[in-house]
């Protein structure tokens, strides 16, 4: 479902990804686990078509999103870190918004609407303002909506940052469920090692823009000789997850002046 090969991407100077290549099987979790400032939110950015590759391939779903970008846009749900929900709407009419933009078809959009805010244990909400909303709630939102044109990939870019164990826990039980009964293939990136063991069929490892170590999380623990994936993780990288330092901060104030540019 995708594939891709010595992707790298530069800022000026600053290389965020670095010569990466994985790909994802049909129907796979897959995760890209590192610290902020590992270039898990670029590479994703790349994938989705928002910033073209300084070198290196990609395909989705068969496609080239360079070439195809349109055709490839369709084949996948994004939830980014930053919500993009319209507070100043309610639940029911953001569903129905991005359902148009899709042209899901007035029937299929209201069905799928009321199926996935009762998945997502919004309905009796729908009605309500999202400005309302917690932010768990506001989450869960946005990936009920990233599911609703049935796309065949979709990207989850820090989806539970924030939230407590018990909504993070609750996200994952609906987002599994989809991605077993519908099939749809979920990349997702986090620096949660509970979440990446718990949700992920297969987990990349990622620091500094390089992939270094890929495969179940079981299989990382026994390349790495350790019994938890955080002590894998440390063994592989020589560090342990850590909040925005000031090497990854610099990285992304860089890279913040190149995309204003």
């Amino acid at each position: 479902m995708i594939k891709v090969e010595n992707l790298s991407k530069k800022f000026g100077e600053v290389s965020a990804v670095d010569d990466v290549s994985f790909d994802v099987a049909a129907g796979e979790v897959f995760a890209f686990l590192g610290p902020n400032g590992a270039g898990k939110t670029t590479t994703i950015k790349m994938l989705t078509t928002l910033l073209k590759p300084t070198s290196g391939s990609i395909e989705i779903d068969g496609l080239d999103p360079a070439t195809h970008s349109n055709e490839v846009r369709k084949r996948f749900g994004i939830v980014f870190q930053d919500s993009s929900l319209d507070q100043d709407l309610t639940a029911e009419e953001n569903m129905d918004l991005h359902g148009v933009l899709y042209h899901v078809p007035r029937k299929v959009r209201h069905e799928r609407t009321e199926m996935l805010l009762r998945l997502f244990e919004l309905w009796d909400r729908r009605k309500d303002f999202v400005k309302t909303f917690s932010g768990g709630m506001r989450r869960r939102l946005e990936i009920a909506r990233g599911f609703l044109h049935t796309p065949k990939i979709l990207f989850l870019d820090e989806p539970t940052l924030g939230l407590d164990p018990q909504s993070r826990n609750q996200l994952w039980t609906h987002v599994k469920n989809l991605n077993k009964t519908e099939g749809v293939t979920v990349f997702l990136t986090t620096h949660y090692m509970d979440e990446a063991e718990r949700v992920a069929d297969r987990i990349a490892v990622i620091d500094h823009g390089q992939i270094i170590a890929q495969g179940t999380p079981d299989e990382l623990k026994k390349q790495t000789e350790t019994d938890s994936l955080e002590a894998a993780f440390l063994a592989l990288t020589g560090s342990s997850i850590r909040d925005e330092s000031a090497d990854s901060a610099d990285q992304m104030r860089q890279m913040a002046k190149m995309w204003r540019k």
